[in-house]
């Protein structure tokens, strides 16, 4: 064997080594590819009704928001009503009823002061007296308006 005749076995031997290694590789890498097609396809199959599910889950979410929106509106249409009807409330009977308010506080302090003041006569003299007054205040208050007894009462009292 000729030096010449070595170097084209040596190449030879490592064109072979080179070409079996390339071969494994591209097995191993055609094994690749074929499981990344069939993870692909799998995850095809169930993205698919998954992206189906978010659509519908998206569509009954925004039936619902524009629910909610109605019930809103209707809220603030509510919220408008009572508050005219309170503003209107408040302006027709609010004078009234402050007016009333005071005028029933005047009368219970009146009536208090009244009966701290007063105390029933122990005197039989005094409670005859008493009686005779009020059946004096109950007859004027009773007695006709108009008639010849009131006009004189009338211009005594002055």
């Amino acid at each position: 064997m000729s030096v010449s005749e070595l170097a084209g076995l040596l190449v030879a031997v490592g064109w072979a080594v080179l070409v079996t290694l390339l071969a494994v590789v591209l097995v191993r890498l055609s094994k690749v590819l074929r499981e990344a097609t069939v993870l692909v396809s799998a995850v095809t199959e169930q993205a698919v009704p998954l992206l189906h599910d978010a659509a519908d889950a998206v569509h009954a979410a925004q039936q619902q928001l524009e629910r909610v929106d109605d019930i809103t509106a209707n809220v603030q249409d509510a919220a408008a009503n009572a508050n005219a009807l309170s503003s209107t409330v408040a302006a027709t009977l609010g004078g009234p009823l402050v007016k009333v308010a005071a005028f029933s506080y005047g009368v219970r302090k009146a009536v208090s002061r009244r009966q701290s003041a007063l105390t029933v006569p122990q005197q039989p003299g005094e409670r005859d007296e008493l009686a005779r007054l009020i059946r004096a205040e109950v007859r004027a208050a009773t007695a006709p308006k108009f008639g010849l007894l009131s006009r004189i009462r009338r211009a005594v009292k002055g």
